[in-house]
């Protein structure tokens, strides 16, 4: 099983790096997430997730760890691939999609393209309580995804929309790691 690569970055695009390592170039999928991660060349080291089809072999690729086991936690799903996954990960950081599962908020996913609502529930369902095992050890969740989520819902009932209200809490979740619900609504609303 191949768990890392370190070598020469030769190629970088939003979609995927050509790394070279000891002679040879590996085409590795990268999300988003890592692509803003790398440098422009240079040596790079990769996390690495093999996935063999009976039509190609594939490898992906991840700046952390974190992203790596988000990436296996979506995998994991029926109906979600590695591909979906990818575009997960390229729409949302791990920390927020870890969020996002943990709190139930299937709409969130929904807005992601090529995720349906029968997809979005079932991932919700199907790795709600690794979500949250996971995101135990992440910023967000240092507050509980019950902090973050109930400031969320009493937000929404305020009536704001809930875009803003998710793009307000994931700015507050590094500068208030430590806040209770009442703190993440102030903090909240002053950016709304």
């Amino acid at each position: 099983m191949l768990h890392h690569l370190r070598g020469t970055l030769v190629e970088k695009t939003p979609t995927h790096v050509v790394v070279e390592c000891g002679g040879l170039g590996y085409f590795i999928h990268i999300s988003l997430t890592t692509f803003g991660q790398l440098p422009d060349g240079g040596e790079v080291k990769l996390l690495l997730h093999p996935v063999y089809r009976e039509d190609a072999q594939l490898l992906f690729g991840f700046a952390s760890e974190l992203e790596r086991e988000v990436f296996l936690m979506l995998n994991s799903v029926s109906g979600v691939g590695a591909s979906t996954a990818r575009v997960i990960l390229s729409t949302l950081r791990p920390e927020e999609a870890l969020s996002v599962v943990a709190n139930g908020d299937s709409g969130s996913l929904q807005r992601i393209k090529g995720i349906g609502a029968k997809t979005a529930q079932r991932i919700v369902v199907d790795v709600r309580d690794k979500a949250v095992k996971l995101g135990a050890s992440s910023p967000l969740s240092a507050s509980g995804p019950s902090a973050r989520h109930e400031a969320l819902e009493a937000l929404l009932v305020l009536g704001f929309a809930r875009p803003a209200v998710e793009k307000a809490l994931s700015a507050l979740a590094a500068e208030a790691a430590d806040a209770n619900v009442e703190d993440l609504i102030k903090r909240a609303l002053a950016r709304l």
